[in-house]
Formats: structure tokens, C-alpha cells, sequence
């Protein structure tokens, strides 16, 4: 967790009571999420701000959540092709492998989900070669539906990459009765996640509390240590959130 978004999860009040939610499908954003690979990626996006000529603390203060790509395009064009986005974000685990660490209580939440055959997918801002390398270092579970930076024309706030996650696990659309959870922990991809329909849990893990609040998701934890499998029907799956944010309207 980055020290920002730690001080402000200390600072507030995660005593809500349990709540517990029935969902036909999960959505797990990576970075922040699955992940916490913030110490690399800030010596990734050094390296990368000296090679195009930009201040890498204006690149990080509005990287997170978005697509290489997309920064890219409004930094430095010329650098801005999947080719060179690729070989660049494909190096970030190799170099710096050391770096990243699991999300509390994200890899018992997988092997819970996928140990009762519950629908799951990756949705993320990163490309094949960046998911890939950080699951392979960190021998975390590979999902059967993966929506990466290059499967979509627009990369989040824009629903597009969650309604490609809804479509190819078959949990229909924004307007389905489809019940379908969104893991996030940007405010991009939270603004992401309800625009495709989907209800939203915000992880304190990159943000601060308010940033994640002001992006409006449905609960709102510290990590996925709160986070817990109660039990399956069929293809449905019932969890409790433990230790939500107290609203301050509450």
C-alpha cells in the first residue's frame, strides 16, 4: 500500500458492519488490486520519463489506472505504438520482479473463487506481456478470460474494457439483471466498473480514502483480507465484506 493511501486508511473508520452480497461474476482489476507493484512501477516510469524527455513525477501522478498508451499519446506520440508499449511494460517484471508483492488476502480470495468454479476475469490497464510477467513472478493464478490494454479501443474511466469482461464470461451487458462485481482500486477504473453496470468494491490500496470515495463505489475496504468467500450455488457466489468504510453520511 502506498504511504499516501496507508495514512488515510489509518486515519478513517473501517468498523462497518459485515455485509454480504450474492454476484453471478467477478471482475478483478490488477495492479492495486491482485498486485502491489507500485515501488517498480515508479522506477519503471523513471527510466521511461528520462528516455522521452519527461518529468517522470507528472507521469505518476496521473499513471495509475490508465494505459501506457494513453499516456503516452499526450506525452510523447512518437513513443505512443503497442510495439513499444509491449517491450517496455514487458521488461517492468523482469527488471524489477523484486519490487512487487501480493495484495493482503488476494491470492486465498482466488483460490477460493476458483476452487468453487466461481466466474472470474482480469481486467486491467496493462498489456499480455506486463499481466503475464507479474503473474509468472509472483506464481499467482492465471484467469481463463483476460481483457488487457490492447483489447480495447479505450482504456478506462471508459466502460468498454468491463463490458468485454461481462461479454466473454457471458454475464451480459449494463443492462442485464446479471449481478457482477468490479474489484478496483483507481478511481478510473471504479468510474469504469459502474459505467459498465457492474457494482463496485474500492480497495484503499493506491488512493487515499476520499479519492477512492469521490469515484462513488458501491463498498469501499482496505484490501482483500476483508474480503471473504460465505458460499456457492451453481455459478453464484455469496461474499462478505468485513470491516467496510464507515460513511461519514451514515
Amino acid at each position: 500500500m502506498g504511504s499516501t493511501a496507508a495514512s488515510s486508511a489509518a486515519a478513517a473508520d473501517f468498523s462497518a458492519a459485515p455485509v454480504q452480497v450474492t454476484f453471478d461474476g467477478l471482475l478483478f482489476d490488477m495492479d492495486g488490486t491482485i498486485i502491489d507493484s507500485t515501488d517498480a512501477v515508479v522506477k519503471h516510469w523513471h527510466t521511461i520519463g528520462n528516455e522521452i524527455g519527461v518529468d517522470p513525477e507528472v507521469i505518476l501522478q496521473t499513471s495509475h489506472g490508465r494505459r501506457s498508451i494513453d499516456m503516452l499519446k499526450i506525452l510523447s506520440p512518437e513513443k505512443a505504438t503497442w510495439e513499444y508499449v509491449r517491450h517496455m511494460e514487458g521488461l517492468l517484471p523482469k527488471k524489477h520482479g523484486a519490487d512487487a508483492k501480493e495484495i493482503p488476502g488476494a491470492r486465498s480470495l482466488l483460490d477460493d473463487i476458483i476452487r468453487n468454479n466461481v466466474p472470474w476475469a482480469i481486467v486491467t490497464s496493462g498489456t499480455v506481456p506486463l499481466v503475464s510477467g507479474w503473474l509468472g513472478v509472483l506464481d499467482l493464478p492465471k484467469p481463463e478470460v483476460l481483457v488487457t490494454a490492447e483489447s480495447v479501443e479505450h482504456g478506462k474511466p471508459d466502460p468498454s474494457c468491463y463490458l468485454m469482461g461481462r461479454s466473454r464470461l457471458d454475464l451480459g451487458d449494463e443492462n442485464s439483471p446479471s449481478q457482477v462485481l468490479v474489484l478496483e482500486d483507481s478511481p478510473a477504473g471504479i468510474r469504469a466498473g459502474k459505467a459498465a453496470g457492474c457494482k463496485v468494491l474500492g480497495l484503499v490500496t493506491s488512493h487515499t480514502v476520499e479519492q477512492v470515495a469521490s469515484a462513488e463505489p458501491d463498498w469501499i475496504v482496505r484490501d482483500l483480507e476483508s474480503v471473504r468467500v460465505v458460499k456457492t450455488e451453481g455459478n453464484k457466489v455469496t461474499l462478505e465484506f468485513r470491516d467496510g468504510l464507515v460513511s461519514k453520511t451514515a
